[in-house]
């Protein structure tokens, strides 16, 4: 007899099927259901697409679906055990129409805000998009737990947790970088509020000799291809750990971030990190994060003092504290019980 809650994640992320299995671009959407599935009897319920996306979900109970109606059926059905634990992951459209589902039949659910919404909806939809965004969300946290990975998301009581996807493979065998010139890295998605199109603009401006390597898709960055080397999805942490490695700089150029992943990956390989003034708050206390203005002066300044000093940087972020995995799961677990 399975003696496991039984958890539903609900989320606005695409997932695709390819030769019976399941694939994601977003790696918390990966992660979470793989770590969270030792502890609960886990279903995902998604948006589908019909693009393969690039990470397999080493998960088998998982529902993509191709509509709102679709999406809120799934939940639905899920609804005649009172027992069954919600996590819906952000707050979207699907997410907040699911949660309406939820508090009609009088269910509880945890809410997960992995980012800035308000900053998010405002890169892509202009002024609007913070009205639209405060709507849902003074709705949906209203009776929903929060866990948040930041506390400047919420002004709610909320729980607090470290994502991350560190593990005894990033914390090892550390290797010493190249520093003939600078090698940047761009670990992302192609999205406005990633800062990715903001980014190559500038490099473009650059007059330096500078590489940009992208990990990610390229159809959107087409246009750009003769200025960068696209390295494409890895699914491999071994891999992708040795592209790290393989640069010296990692720069993280989003207009919105609370928690970003790469950032303690490329800290954890002793590669320091670049980063815009719109998401300053996300230094803390880390050794080895460098802010510069979103300009190719300012940016060119910053690179040069990183690789000018890059010893003394490393030696400095050694010093930090990083959390791991494991750490982050087990609070996920205590929190959803």
């Amino acid at each position: 007899m399975n003696s496991k809650k039984k958890l539903i994640i609900v989320s606005n992320e695409k997932v695709s099927i390819f030769e019976n299995k399941f694939y994601c671009d977003n790696i918390d959407m990966k992660s979470i259901p793989e770590g969270l599935n030792e502890n609960f009897e886990v279903l995902l319920i998604s948006k589908k697409s019909q693009i393969t996306r690039s990470h397999v979900i080493n998960a088998k109970n998982i529902k993509p679906v191709s509509n709102i109606f679709n999406f809120l059926l799934g939940i639905f059905r899920t609804l005649k055990d009172k027992k069954n634990i919600y996590l819906l992951i952000s707050i979207t459209p699907y997410t907040f129409f699911a949660y309406l589902l939820l508090f009609f039949f009088g269910r509880k659910n945890y809410v997960y805000l992995r980012s800035n919404g308000f900053e998010e909806y405002k890169s892509i939809l202009g002024v609007i998009g913070p009205f639209i965004y405060s709507i849902m969300f003074s709705i949906v946290t209203k009776k929903s737990k929060i866990i948040t990975c930041q506390k400047r998301l919420t002004m709610k009581k909320s729980e607090l947790v470290f994502p991350s996807e560190l593990d005894e493979n990033w914390l090892t065998n550390l290797t010493k970088p190249s520093l003939d010139k600078p090698r940047l890295l761009y670990v992302g998605r192609s999205r406005v509020e990633k800062g990715i199109f903001s980014l190559l603009k500038i490099f473009e401006k650059i007059s330096m000799d500078v590489e940009l390597s992208v990990v990610g898709k390229k159809e959107r960055l087409k246009e750009y291809s003769d200025k960068i080397k696209f390295i494409g999805f890895i699914n491999n942490t071994l891999s992708l750990i040795n592209v790290y490695d393989n640069h010296n700089i990692l720069i993280l150029p989003s207009f919105t971030e609370a928690h970003p992943k790469v950032l303690d990956e490329s800290l954890a390989r002793l590669r320091p990190v670049i980063i815009f003034e719109e998401i300053s708050h996300i230094i803390q206390n880390r050794k080895g994060i460098f802010v510069s203005k979103r300009n190719a002066q300012s940016l060119s300044k910053t690179i040069k003092f990183v690789i000018s000093n890059y010893l003394n940087i490393q030696e400095d972020m050694k010093k930090n504290k990083l959390p791991t995995k494991r750490e982050f799961f087990l609070q996920m677990v205590k929190i959803l019980g």
